[in-house]
């Protein structure tokens, strides 16, 4: 088992590494064919608006056919899709790029569902953590390396940088990589109805007793945290008049806090503590520090803010997709993760949105507010729907009355 997490670690973290490395410079690629402000944000709303689409569909299918052959299909969809932009002679080029690797590139999510798979309960949050240390480690290393390749204005190259990251990636899955699911039960997954991808099995999981408050919560999570995520930048610009060199230092120093917690913190927290009182401890000290940020009077108590933000955000991005991964059978973890998956990329199309327009017709300290209203409500839902939870969630998921 230690052997299938480090190697499913280090997957994470080269998928991060490759995708990161790209992300930030693609306003400045589209830039150069002529896109507009408004056509740059349409180019980053389309990655979220088809990974909403794909990723419950990859998740469902890897339900059905195995974690490895769709981490496989995700792959050379990754792959085809930096190719495409490296290769990008016009506008529609660099748009197809974003919409191929958004319907293929569920990776995080089907690594998500491997480690379901190969750790038990107890360890469960755990080793969800150390996947969020591996993305997070990604992220600080990637947009520098992309930073230093595009010196110049020279986009393709990184672009094909990224592109043989995925490669050797897909390399290492093929030949390392064992499938996680028990071989004996393969044709019972490909045969049942249960692991079919349909819309109606995936509105039925939102209706679960368990599955659809732990859904809720990380739709509303996300919706808080996607604010800060997006609009930081513009925050730190205009708030503290930050040049893109030291609001990189900073979101790099949030990075480093996000794998310390992630990493290690996440481990121990779930051995003391049970996962719904974390769950509730994460919302509060998130409500807090969303506040905190919205007033923060200088960058050091900016700074100072920011432990906690990302100590929040590590712990409920953990405990929640861990509640959820066994609030249903084995066989339907990808599905339920694969929605969660598309919770967060619908935040990433509406929160940027809502978040500019606080930000340019309030003030800056708007887009800290409306996330904390969020969170203080998310609060108010889960301290009525967490009692009604099992204090241990496991996929029969029974009422305190008994019921199902």
């Amino acid at each position: 088992m230690r052997k299938q997490l480090l190697q499913i670690l280090i997957f994470v973290f080269v998928d991060v590494l490759g995708f990161s490395l790209i992300l930030p410079l693609l306003p400045y690629y589209a830039d150069t064919f002529g896109a507009s402000a408004t056509v740059i944000g349409f180019l980053l709303a389309s990655n979220a608006v088809t990974q909403l689409l794909g990723a419950p569909m990859l998740g469902r299918l890897s339900d059905r056919y195995g974690r490895r052959p769709l981490l496989i299909v995700s792959l050379i969809g990754t792959l085809g899709s930096f190719l495409l932009l490296g290769f990008a002679r016009s506008l529609w080029m660099v748009f197809l790029s974003r919409i191929l690797d958004g319907l293929l590139g569920g990776d995080i999510t089907l690594a998500q569902a491997y480690i379901s798979d190969i750790t038990d309960s107890k360890d469960r949050a755990k080793g969800l953590g150390l996947i969020g240390a591996a993305f997070g480690l990604g992220f600080i290393l990637g947009p520098a390396m992309g930073g230093a390749l595009s010196a110049g204005g020279n986009y393709s190259l990184p672009a094909f940088i990224a592109a043989a990251i995925a490669a050797v990636n897909l390399v290492g899955v093929l030949l390392w990589l064992p499938e996680s699911l028990p071989a004996q039960n393969q044709m019972e997954r490909r045969t049942s109805p249960e692991t079919r991808f349909s819309l109606p099995l995936l509105w039925k999981a939102l209706h679960l007793p368990c599955v659809g408050p732990l859904l809720n919560m990380q739709l509303f999570y996300r919706l808080a945290f996607t604010v800060f995520e997006t609009i930081f930048s513009t925050y730190a610009l205009y708030r503290f008049a930050l040049t893109a060199q030291s609001t990189s230092y900073v979101l790099a120093y949030v990075g480093i806090v996000v794998v310390i917690v992630q990493g290690g913190a996440i481990g121990a927290l779930t051995k003391r503590f049970s996962e719904r009182r974390l769950t509730l401890a994460g919302i509060g000290l998130l409500l807090a520090a969303l506040l905190g940020w919205a007033a923060a009077p200088s960058v050091g108590a900016l700074l100072v803010v920011l432990v906690p933000l990302s100590l929040a955000s590590g712990i409920l991005n953990t405990v929640l997709n861990s509640q959820l991964s066994k609030a249903v059978p084995p066989e339907e973890v990808g599905g339920a993760l694969g929605l969660s998956s598309a919770l967060g990329s619908f935040a990433r199309i509406i929160s940027p949105v809502a978040g500019g327009f606080l930000l340019e017709r309030l003030g800056t300290w708007a887009p800290g507010i409306a996330a904390a209203v969020i969170m203080a409500g998310l609060s108010l839902y889960a301290q009525r729907h967490l009692r009604t939870l099992p204090e241990v969630i496991t996929p029969a998921c029974q009422m305190p009355d008994g019921s199902v």
